[in-house]
């Protein structure tokens, strides 16, 4: 069995990005994976993990240049729902992965990971909706 001790982002978007410069910043290990190598651009120049360009669904690249076996924390953050629910699915129940984080546009999504205690999901509009929110109440003040 693995040592489960890298952070793997898969989308290099601009959520992606700050995740995997922060976690850089920390000093973890970073895998980050993306099918447009321009995405690279986005990562920070101090970012000291791995970049690997590719298609996200592809087994042997999760398993052969991703390590998906030593990962501890998975980040999905690519500009699909679909995709990021099979990696969601695929990571949590076939890799074990203990930490998995998904971005859904979509809301309605939740359901479809609901069974999965290490699966959690992150939603746009419920982020902006929330600091919108918050904002509003600090005016009213």
């Amino acid at each position: 069995m693995a040592i489960r001790n890298k952070i793997l982002i898969i989308g290099s978007g601009r959520l992606g990005s700050i995740i995997a410069d922060r976690a850089s910043a920390r000093g973890e290990n970073v895998i980050v994976l993306d099918e447009k190598e321009s995405s690279f651009k986005k990562l920070d120049e101090a970012f000291t993990g791995f970049k690997v360009h590719g298609d996200a669904t592809d087994i042997t690249l999760l398993e052969q240049d991703c390590y998906i076996e030593s990962v501890s924390e998975v980040v999905i953050v690519t500009g699909d729902d679909n995709t990021n629910l099979f990696l969601a699915h695929l990571c949590a129940e076939i890799y074990n992965v203990p930490r998995v984080y998904v971005r859904f546009d979509d809301p309605d999504k939740a359901i479809l990971i609901s069974g999965s205690p290490n699966v959690k999901a992150i939603y746009p509009s419920d982020l902006s909706a929330n600091k919108f929110f918050s904002i509003e109440a600090e005016g009213e003040k």
